[in-house]
């Protein structure tokens, strides 16, 4: 069984290393032996600097694309600056999540865009100024592998990468369902949820709300 969890997400990152992959930014065309490893963070900045730090830890390097209009964070926040500042000090690349057709890219990203929630009549249009990473040459089923809804369409891609199977490949990892616990979306999602109070007590406290 390949769980998702950051046990096996390491043995994916050490898969990677097996097959002969180089860690890749979406600043060049797609090359033999790249590995695009993208993180579209929809749902909390806590799991990306999670992941940011176990990457960092392996010498791994990825593109993280954040949101400017999620209901669920605020990177104008504290927490929104501090996740960018470790992310950047991690090493890995920032890009834009955007909503279509709102771009809004600013110096806070690099100019590579992942949209979030994609109609396919417009997933894969090419942008003036910036990277679609769903656009050709970036994009191809065939060497494309998501872990959307904590579900592989082609099963954990695991062995394939170890083996070399892929002559390039993009791998897009949702942060949020590896770093909380839970064998369905479901069980992952309240686990989330779950961490997220403590954190909004934690941060009551902070603000000196006295809860007593």
């Amino acid at each position: 069984m390949c769980a998702f969890d950051l046990d096996h997400y390491g043995e994916l990152l050490a898969a990677a290393g097996a097959g002969g992959y180089r860690f890749a930014f979406f600043d060049h065309e797609p090359e033999p032996g790249d590995l695009f490893l993208r993180h579209d963070v929809d749902l909390s900045l806590e799991a990306a600097r999670t992941m940011s730090a176990f990457e960092r830890e392996r010498g791994v390097r990825s593109t993280y694309f954040l949101m400017v209009s999620s209901v669920f964070y605020n990177l104008a926040s504290s927490d929104g600056r501090e996740t960018i500042a470790q992310l950047r000090a991690d090493g890995h690349g920032v890009g834009l999540h955007a909503d279509f057709p709102a771009l809004g890219l600013d110096p806070r990203f690099d100019e590579v865009v992942a949209w979030h929630n994609p109609d396919p009549e417009w997933m894969s249009v090419p942008l003036d100024g910036a990277v679609n990473v769903m656009s050709p040459p970036w994009f191809d089923p065939a060497t494309y592998r998501s872990d959307s809804n904590q579900h592989w369409r082609n099963g954990c891609p695991h062995d394939e990468i170890a083996a070399g199977a892929f002559p390039w490949l993009q791998l897009l990892i949702h942060p949020e369902i590896w770093v909380y616990p839970g064998d369905s979306m479901r069980e992952t999602m309240n686990s989330m949820l779950d961490r997220d109070r403590e954190r909004r007590l934690e941060q009551l406290a902070a603000d000196k709300i006295d809860l007593s």
